[in-house]
Order: C-alpha cells, then sequence, then structure tokens
C-alpha cells in the first residue's frame, strides 16, 4: 500500500481516537494534545518510505524539533493535565445545544482539526516521491527560515509565559496589575507574533516540496492555506473573548499589528 493511503489511515484512527477519548472524559482537547506530536510522526513515516533521503531527514529533523518546543510550551501550560481543556469549548458549549456541539466535536474538532495535521505535512510526501534529488540552494533557505521562525516563536511564547507569570504572582500578592495582556517584545509589533511564526513556518516547509522538483504550484500547499484559515478564524474568536474580557484591549488592537510584525501605529 502506497504511504499516502497509509497516512490518511492513520489519520482517520487517530482522529477516531480523539473523538472516543472525548466522549468517554467528556474533555475536547485531545486534538490540542497529539497537536505536536503527530505532524512529526507522519513526516518521519514519509521518510522512511523514501529510504531515509536527504531531504526528507532534514524535514523530519525540523519537524521534531517543531514539535518539541510545542509539546514543552503545552505541557508547561498543564495542557497534558487532567481538565487542562482549551478555554474556548466550554464556551462554545454554552453556545451551542448539545446535539450541535456533539456534531461539532465530531466534524471539526477530532476530524478536520486531524485532517489538518496529516495536510501541513504532506510536502514531506511530495518530496518522497522524488528520492535522491539532489539537495539545493532552496533547501538552504527553507531550513534557514524555518529555524529563523522556530526561534521566533519560541521568544513569543517565552514572553507571554513570563508575563502571565508575572501576573499571576502580583495577583497572589494583592497588587494591582497594571496591564492585562502581554504588549512588549515582540507583542509591540504584532498582536499575535507566535500565531504568525506558526503559520509561516508551514508556508516555508512547502519550500522542500518545490526543491525537490514538485512544482512551484503543487497541491500539497493546501495545508499550509487551509492553517492559515483555520488560525484567522481561531484569532477572531480569540480576540473576541479577549475583548469581551478586557475592554482596554481595543487600544492595543488600533495600534498593533494582528498577525504580521510591523512598527506600532
Amino acid at each position: 500500500m502506497d504511504s499516502l493511503t497509509l497516512a490518511w489511515i492513520g489519520c482517520g484512527a487517530v482522529a477516531a481516537l480523539c473523538w472516543l477519548l472525548s466522549v468517554l472524559t467528556r474533555e475536547y482537547s485531545f486534538v490540542d494534545r497529539i497537536w505536536s506530536i503527530v505532524p512529526p510522526v507522519y513526516v518521519a513515516f514519509f521518510a522512511y518510505r523514501s529510504g531515509w533521503d536527504a531531504r526528507l531527514v532534514i524535514m523530519t529533523v525540523l519537524a521534531t524539533l517543531w514539535g518539541a518546543r510545542l509539546t514543552f510550551n503545552f505541557a508547561r501550560k498543564g495542557g497534558y493535565a487532567p481538565g487542562g481543556e482549551d478555554y474556548r469549548w466550554p464556551v462554545l458549549r454554552a453556545r451551542m445545544s448539545p446535539a450541535l456541539f456533539q456534531l461539532f466535536n465530531v466534524v471539526f474538532i477530532a476530524g478536520i482539526q486531524n485532517v489538518i495535521l496529516l495536510l501541513i505535512v504532506l510536502p514531506a510526501w511530495a518530496a518522497s516521491q522524488r528520492p535522491g534529488t539532489p539537495l539545493g540552494p532552496l533547501d538552504a533557505i527553507a531550513t534557514v527560515l524555518f529555524l529563523v521562525l522556530l526561534a521566533g516563536e519560541t521568544i513569543a511564547d517565552q514572553q507571554q509565559w513570563r508575563f502571565q507569570q508575572a501576573k499571576r504572582a502580583a495577583r497572589a500578592r494583592g497588587d494591582v496589575v497594571e496591564s492585562q495582556f502581554v504588549t512588549t517584545g515582540l507583542f509591540r509589533f504584532s498582536r499575535h507574533p507566535n500565531f504568525f511564526c506558526e503559520q509561516a513556518m508551514w508556508w516555508v516547509f512547502y519550500l522542500f516540496a518545490v526543491a525537490s522538483g514538485a512544482g512551484w504550484l503543487h497541491w500539497t500547499l493546501l495545508g499550509a492555506v487551509v492553517l492559515s484559515a483555520l488560525f484567522h478564524g481561531s484569532t477572531n474568536f480569540t480576540e473576541e473573548l479577549t475583548l469581551q474580557k478586557y475592554p482596554s484591549y481595543a487600544e492595543y488592537q488600533r495600534r498593533t499589528s494582528r498577525l504580521l510584525p510591523l512598527p506600532p501605529r
């Protein structure tokens, strides 16, 4: 059986498991918990099926670095602890009927999100179809850009983590917290610099497929496109909730770019 078919079978099995666990536990963040784990496994599988082609080995290393960093960041925020559910799911449950939310759980939370996790790494499958294609300048450019974006996301997440820890400590001491959300560091130039880096990394990942000879416009670009669309909707929802909680966020929205890092207005 070809590697792409096997990957889709694996994707279906993981989606079914996430759905089953959500039904049994009434927690709906199991896809979040495997978000950083499954993509590197897919890439490593394609590398194995290619005979460990050099380009696929590089892609596997990069995907693993991405996954390790994201897993660490998710774990320290309590994402793997019992009850560590995404704060947005309870809001959606309150807005939907039980039956509608369960349909949403099957179709989007467990289904579509797992499909996206496979789609974003399919440039690795495209590259695996052309093993032995020599490495070139585009591979080097893609590798450097991926690492730069990975570093940017790491810095942004660390700045956000330090801010949230300081805010919790201030509240515990009974101090007045002047700023409720981070606006310094990379967040001075973008309201979501970590989101920007996350999306851009998978557009850069596609360059490896181009370097392998798949062409500049190959259908595996779909993963980066769909991921960007997902982030667009997710960011809208996140900012809606933040604005409801902190009205002063509107001023931050006015002066700071949404995603692309730009000088403050």
